[in-house]
């Protein structure tokens, strides 16, 4: 049904779940970042760094800053944080010449 046709209610209740998302996952990081750079830390930036030094693929991703705050392992995870962490690993095309 489209949004202009909707009660002023199921419009309401359709915006506070997508704020309620919003809180629940401030930084979105099941979201795959095209258009700009990720997140530092997020799941697609830890790929990300993780192909480029030619690391293992290992998801994980940190809930700030890389280094700098808790570290969120794969059994914790989200089925949308592993593929975009996925996502980030199999899409860096650039390598860290040691």
């Amino acid at each position: 049904m489209p949004r202009k046709s909707m009660s002023l209610t199921s419009r309401f209740l359709i915006w506070m779940i997508d704020k309620m998302q919003i809180v629940a996952n401030p930084y979105m990081d099941d979201k795959i970042v095209t258009d700009e750079l990720p997140r530092h830390g997020s799941p697609q930036d830890r790929g990300s760094a993780d192909a480029y030094y030619q690391r293992d693929y290992d998801p994980h991703y940190y809930v700030g800053d890389s280094m700098q705050s808790e570290r969120v392992e794969k059994d914790d995870m989200t089925v949308g944080e592993i593929e975009a962490y996925k996502y980030g690993y199999e899409n860096e095309d650039d390598r860290k010449e040691w």
